[in-house]
C-alpha cells in the first residue's frame, strides 16, 4: 500500500486530534499489544501509538516491525508519537 503525498497530508491533519490508543511500554511489542493494534486498527483505521523510551533508532524499529506485521503504513512519528494508517478490508 502506498500513499500519495496530498494523501497522507489529509491522513496527518485527521490524526492531529487523536490521542494515542495503544501505548507500549517497556516490555515492548507482545502479542497482547500486536493484538489490540490490529483491533485497533480495524475500528478505526488510523490510529495514534505512543512509544516508551528515549532511543530514537528502537522506536523506528518498532515503528516498521508494526507497519510490517499488520500490513500498515507509518504517516508520521514525532518524539515518541506514532500515526499509523491501515485501510479496512471493507
Amino acid at each position: 500500500m502506498s500513499l500519495t503525498p496530498k494523501q497522507k497530508q489529509h491522513l496527518k491533519a485527521l490524526a492531529h486530534r487523536l490521542k494515542p490508543v495503544i501505548l507500549i511500554g517497556n516490555n515492548g511489542l507482545t502479542e497482547a499489544v500486536n493484538k489490540e493494534i490490529d483491533r485497533a486498527l480495524s475500528d478505526h483505521e488510523l490510529i495514534k501509538i505512543r512509544i516508551a523510551g528515549e532511543d530514537r533508532d528502537l522506536r523506528r524499529a518498532m515503528y516498521t516491525e508494526i507497519c510490517a506485521y499488520h500490513r500498515a503504513e507509518l504517516i508520521q512519528s514525532i518524539g515518541n508519537i506514532g500515526v499509523i494508517y491501515r485501510k479496512n478490508k471493507e
